[in-house]
């Protein structure tokens, strides 16, 4: 086996995603798809999250009100960017042949906390969010820019870090008993 040919996780991760891009050229219309996700707070500040078959829990910690039970809503969203990332660049990878032995990404955002509490001028929103990426490849680097770059332009919480997007909200309110 060469430095640059990829493992048998590899060789499955390329079959799987060549799957899915057969069935979604065959129609891409059907690949538009909707995710849900609910969530719900009672007593305190911890929040349940369900999305399928899946749970999550969380909160915030005791100097904010919260009790701890779970990380905070910002860890979530943060730890959705960065895997994501390094998932879509190890995906893309395996699809286009190129080994990486490790993708390292690591998150740091700035935030005005006083904009939380609505104190000040300042925006609750991120001020600056910056990803470092690390790719560990006997491939060289120019083929991991590429596959980096067009794997950023294909990932979705990437992209919705990034870029500005529809958002709509309702609400309901139904009186408590």
């Amino acid at each position: 086996m060469s430095d640059l040919a990829i493992d048998t996780r590899d060789e499955r991760i390329r079959a799987a995603q060549t799957a899915v891009i057969a069935r979604m050229s065959a129609d891409l219309g059907a690949a538009r798809s909707t995710i849900v996700t609910s969530g719900r707070v009672e007593e305190g500040l911890t929040c349940s999250v369900a999305q399928g078959k899946f749970r999550a829990t969380l909160d915030l910690g005791p100097g904010m009100g919260g009790d701890a039970a779970g990380p905070s809503p910002g860890f979530h969203a943060r730890a959705a960017i960065v895997g994501c990332v390094a998932i879509a660049i190890k995906m893309l990878a395996a699809r286009e042949g190129v080994r990486l032995e490790a993708v390292d990404v690591v998150i740091e955002t700035d935030f005005d906390d006083a904009a939380l509490m609505e104190l000040g001028t300042g925006s609750a929103a991120p001020v600056e969010t910056r990803l470092q990426i690390a790719v560990q490849s006997p491939a060289s680097p120019g083929v991991v820019q590429q596959i980096v770059d067009r794997a950023l332009a294909a990932d979705p919480w990437f992209l919705a870090l990034r870029d500005p997007q529809i958002v709509k909200t309702a609400l309901s309110v139904q009186r408590a008993p």
